[in-house]
């Protein structure tokens, strides 16, 4: 029997979350599964994570390289393979993947073209837009508008469970089912993170990434609310995963729990993320349930590009020879691992970067991150050792003693840049000195 399967996705999440007193029952979902601690987003910025992972694509692969576009109706998505071999598909929370080029679903209801083949539907297009940290609506997969009040994680979590409950018992088909929280992404129009009321005050004294402290940002007002919509999340997770076993399922039932992107308070560039640093780019990854019981911790490599072929994997669906990732099961199987995971970084600038064990090395072209995908030329920007220096605070980008390793570590990007169909390209010395 096929797995059930459920992809629980926070937004701006940082790694460094995941600890057994924020996040008590992921913690023990990883405890029973497994946790990956070298998990990493293949694009920092949130429709293009997205993108990537409902096509199974790079993001300028499929042309959703910055937010504010459309999903080409063209484009399979997970839900049309799910569909295909058997299973019922649900998405709920934020999609991001419908508004572009005329195309303004940001407030209304996305048409049920648009909405990725997905069979039950309680999303909004930009749920920033529709919603607030309480109160606010989505809507069903016929543009029906569904109010919601109190916390907004709480609600989106309570589709998923009524989604459960629902299921007839005649219902043999198994279901994969997308739950897009917003939480802990900051509120747009506030222009501040909205956690839970009742919590935030928990985290008044918490103590500060390292990362972080060495830099100016809003990391001091921001973070005990950032933590609390965290905390909130993990909460409902839980609740979830008790709804899973009341109604027999949870044996059944795998679970992938990630984000899209980290957050880096405004330290790294003027806002929250797109930017090639751990803070922005390293992500929470477990995978557990009841079908995947592990009891391990797993540091390999592993992109957000490898989770399109690990879904279809899992359900024993036949994974495209186009999609740009790796299977994690087929990783393990064949004892292989990445040699880095390749970032594309847009809007903030037009960049590139990989990230292998021991080094970041990231690029930038000239030009729009806005307007324009890729480039030609690109300047070498940040070098870290990050063995000696994990917090980053030592570009070594114009230090000549690693000349050698900025040429080897070039070619590495430059392969995986053509993997992914970019221009070819030069990557030429760095133009600006920067210190971190």
């Amino acid at each position: 029997m096929k797995p059930n399967i459920i992809f629980y996705f926070s937004d701006q999440q940082r790694f460094d979350t995941l600890t057994p007193d924020l996040m008590p029952n992921l913690w023990a979902l990883a405890e029973e599964g497994t946790r990956y601690t070298n998990s990493y987003t293949c694009q920092p910025v949130c429709g293009p994570a997205r993108a990537c992972l409902q096509t199974g694509k790079y993001a300028t692969q499929c042309e959703c390289f910055k937010n504010g576009v459309a999903l080409p109706e063209t484009e399979k998505t997970l839900a049309d393979y799910f569909n295909e071999n058997g299973y019922d598909t649900a998405y709920i929370g934020k999609w991001h993947l419908a508004s572009g080029k005329g195309k303004h679903y940001e407030k209304t209801a996305v048409p049920k073209e648009l909405q990725g083949g997905y069979k039950y539907w309680r999303a909004s297009d930009v749920l920033e837009f529709t919603s607030h940290g309480y109160d606010g609506y989505v809507f069903d997969e016929n543009g029906n508008q569904i109010d919601f009040t109190g916390y907004r994680a709480d609600a989106i979590n309570d589709f998923a469970i009524e989604y459960i409950n629902n299921r007839s018992e005649e219902n043999e088909k198994p279901f994969f089912m997308f739950v897009s929280q917003l939480e802990p992404h900051h509120q747009n129009d506030h222009k501040a993170f909205e956690g839970f009321k009742e919590t935030i005050d928990n985290y008044k004294d918490y103590p500060l990434p390292e990362d972080l402290t060495f830099l100016k940002g809003n990391y001091k007002k921001a973070y005990p609310d950032y933590l609390s919509a965290i905390n909130r999340i993990d909460y409902n997770l839980g609740k979830l995963i008790e709804t899973l076993k009341e109604n027999g399922l949870y044996d059944n039932t795998v679970i992938i729990y990630t984000s899209d992107h980290g957050c880096h308070f405004k330290t790294r560039n003027i806002e929250y993320k797109r930017s090639c640093h751990e803070s922005s780019i390293h992500t929470p990854l477990v995978i557990g349930g009841g079908a995947f019981k592990r009891g391990t911790v797993d540091d390999r490599l592993v992109s957000l590009i490898d989770l399109p072929p690990t879904l279809l994997d899992f359900a024993d669906i036949y994974i495209p020879s186009f999609f740009s990732g790796i299977s994690i099961l087929e990783q393990e199987k064949n004892g292989t691992e990445r040699e880095n995971v390749f970032i594309q970084i847009s809007e903030s600038q037009v960049g590139r970067a990989i990230r292998t064990k021991k080094y970041k090395y990231s690029v930038r072209a000239f030009g729009n991150g806005f307007s324009k995908k890729d480039s030609k030329v690109y300047f070498e920007d940040y070098l870290y050792d990050l063995e000696n220096d994990p917090y980053e605070k030592m570009n070594l980008a114009n230090d000549k003693n690693f000349k050698e390793i900025r040429k080897n570590l070039a070619k590495q990007l430059s392969d995986e840049m053509e993997k992914a169909w970019e221009l070819k390209l030069k990557i030429k010395p760095a133009l600006i000195k920067r210190k971190k």
